[in-house]
């Protein structure tokens, strides 16, 4: 029986709090104690490298289906950027003496229902999806790196490199600011996104009887959905979209 990402250990040892940090910004960051109810390595690792190959696997179809070699450009490069990670992912763990793949299987069929129901009818929507669900779960995963000692400082360091995503903003805010309908129907399908991709981020934190967070424990992580909410609207607002 697969025990998944959100199953708490019977046995765990203390690690430090939980951090938020916007990257690239410096000062002190929200930190969070909720060591009890962060995922074991091997289970961090495994489903942070597939959610990299999710997006690389997304960002490679986006390619085929633009006409414009331009777009095709710009794609390729966030592409190429999450298959680095995800590659600098399964490099950490082979030294770990793990096997990627063993690793990330348990959670290949949950995940791929998350990109399916991310997943745009549009490709500028699928753009929008990438964008948005990447830049929320790398701010997680680096946030819950913290937990993890010198494995997670490693996980952080592959986590803050440069997604290459800038091109798929342009390209984004460049239909939005062409036809207000596309700012319209981008703008609502950025806020439906949010729901699905912070039930991805929340189920990390279950216990191992599978219940939702409590009171107190809502309370304890309440801190760091604030912050993942601020970055998205953040991303929104760059956008020309309303969060």
């Amino acid at each position: 029986m697969v025990t998944w990402f959100w199953q708490r250990r019977k046995t765990r040892t203390a690690r430090s709090p939980l951090q938020l940090r916007a990257r690239g910004e410096r000062g002190d960051a929200t930190r969070v104690d909720f060591a009890e109810l962060a995922p074991d390595v091997d289970t961090f690792l495994g489903q942070a490298a597939y959610l990299q190959l999710s997006y690389f696997e997304t960002l490679s179809e986006l390619i085929a289906s633009r006409p414009e070699l331009g777009e095709k450009e710009a794609l390729s490069r966030a592409a190429g950027a999450a298959l680095t990670k995800h590659e600098g992912l399964v490099a950490l763990i082979r030294e770990r003496d793990g096997d990627p793949t063993a690793l990330m299987e348990p959670f290949r069929e949950e995940l791929d229902a998350f990109r399916a129901a991310t997943h745009g009818v549009r490709p500028e929507e699928t753009m929008l999806s990438v964008h948005i669900t990447a830049g929320m779960l790398d701010d997680f995963y680096y946030a819950l790196a913290t937990s993890y000692a010198d494995t997670g400082r490693r996980v952080a360091r592959i986590l803050q490199a440069d997604d290459d995503r800038q091109a798929i903003v342009e390209l984004l805010r460049a239909a939005v600011t062409a036809d207000a309908e596309w700012r319209a129907l981008l703008a609502l399908w950025g806020r439906r996104l949010v729901g699905d991709t912070l039930l991805v981020a929340r189920s990390a934190l279950r216990g191992a009887d599978d219940l939702p967070l409590d009171a107190a424990e809502q309370k304890q992580v309440e801190p760091v959905f604030t912050e993942l909410m601020g970055a998205h609207a953040r991303r929104m607002d760059a956008l020309g979209l309303s969060a």
